[in-house]
């Protein structure tokens, strides 16, 4: 049975542009790869997807694989607080991956409840916000920047092949290749897609807003993004590329095309989300900081 109430979900979310991580279908997938033991914490204004791991309580979705996390509703601030007083008793309470404004009402009922509090920030997303214009963003960006992006450009064309930036929706020929290009990875990355991941990216792949862009080639794909995109804009879950075409810079010049892509479609922002890679900076996103709260019951 889906402990994940769908009715909860109308309830607005207390933070702003968090892509898909806090919908219903995330978190029905993400819970069956999660440890613990599923604990929404609802009230008629408010609601809180929670989950117990022995004597510790999180939010659902391990902050590896969930970039945001939030309340929903305007009744949060009073739902965490009468949680705490009712229900939290010796256990630990750890809440990661929370932008400012989701934060502060949970920090402001638990201290309300007479919980020891504290909060750190201990993570950043990268957004991009994104112009008009592509023109506007090349602009924005520099000229070492932009001279960079129309180099690399170039020397793809000249070493691997034409422009050919695909969107594959439920295509399961895509996703296939995306885990093959992964696999081909050295290192960790080359380890990361195991078959309970590949399982848990085909699962995400199915619900409605996520996609695979792609440069295509003649083989197949010389590099591929994972990723989700709504309303407020364009979010960026993972990656891979073929070494065989790495001297063309593949992943570089995928992400220039789906900026242009992006701005040509009106999205507000592009979000690189986790990490302080400085890619992400030079291409013009801003850091967004994410707060853990840590709090024991009174």
């Amino acid at each position: 049975m889906n402990i994940w109430d769908a009715d909860a979900f109308r309830l607005s979310p207390v933070a702003e542009a968090i892509g898909p991580f806090c919908t219903h279908g995330f978190l029905e997938v993400v819970s069956a790869h999660d440890s613990g033991e599923p604990l929404p914490v609802v009230s008629d204004d408010a609601f809180l997807a929670l989950r117990r791991v022995g004597g510790e309580i999180c939010f659902a979705g391990d902050a590896d694989v969930t970039d945001y996390h939030t309340p929903f509703g305007e009744g949060a601030e009073d739902l965490i607080a009468r949680f705490a007083h009712e229900s939290l008793g010796g256990s630990r309470l750890v809440l990661d991956s929370l932008p400012e404004e989701a934060a502060k009402p949970l920090v402001a009922g638990l201290t309300a409840a007479g919980c020891s509090v504290s909060t750190r920030i201990h993570e950043v997303t990268a957004v991009l916000d994104l112009p008009d214009t592509f023109d506007d963003y090349l602009t924005a960006i520099g000229k070492k920047e932009r001279h960079e992006l129309r180099r690399k450009r170039r020397r793809y064309e000249r070493l691997v092949a034409p422009i050919d930036h695909v969107t594959f929706r439920g295509s399961d020929w895509a996703m296939d290749e995306f885990v093959r290009l992964h696999r081909l990875s050295e290192g960790e990355k080359g380890r990361f897609m195991s078959e309970d991941r590949a399982d848990f990216f085909r699962s995400l792949f199915g619900l409605e807003g996520w996609r695979l862009d792609a440069l295509m080639v003649s083989d197949g794909c010389a590099a591929m993004v994972f990723g989700y995109s709504d309303p407020s804009g364009y979010y960026l879950y993972n990656s891979a590329f073929d070494p065989e075409h790495s001297e063309g810079s593949p992943g570089v010049v995928l992400l220039g095309s789906m900026i242009e892509q992006a701005i040509a479609e009106g999205m507000p922002r592009f979000d690189f989300l986790k990490g302080d890679e400085g890619y992400k900076f030079r291409l013009g996103a801003r850091r967004r900081p994410l707060l853990v709260i840590e709090a024991v019951g009174p």
